[in-house]
């Protein structure tokens, strides 16, 4: 999705942990295809290197995923992707980003980067 929304002009790090989905061999030709992005997977029984998508894996199941019934996988994937971007993006307030929301912090982000 970050391939497709944005015009990617400097590196971009894919991190992840270990599960198949991420390690098979479809995932990682997907990858390959965008020459800036770099997949970075969690160490073997190290879940540090997790910490951040675990993080959010954790607030997006306290939120919203333990609190609906879906019957199908597309109702499903709906929800989680209006989660993401109709609210944890746009509208949640981030504590670790000075409690803006990541849309308001990457916007000033690239403010300051211009303004420099």
């Amino acid at each position: 999705m970050a391939t497709r929304k944005r015009q990617i002009t400097q590196e971009l790090i894919f991190h992840s942990d270990r599960d198949v989905q991420y390690a098979c061999k479809e995932f990682t030709n997907l990858i390959a295809k965008h020459r800036l992005v770099k997949q970075s997977m969690s160490r073997k029984g190290n879940c540090w290197d997790n910490a951040v998508a675990e993080s959010f894996f954790k607030t997006l199941k306290s939120e919203l995923v333990y609190h609906c019934k879906y019957t199908t996988i597309q109702q499903a994937k709906i929800s989680v992707f209006e989660y993401i971007e109709g609210w944890y993006n746009t509208r949640r307030l981030h504590s670790s980003l000075g409690y803006l929301t990541p849309v308001e912090y990457e916007l000033n982000y690239y403010q300051v980067l211009n303004a420099a």
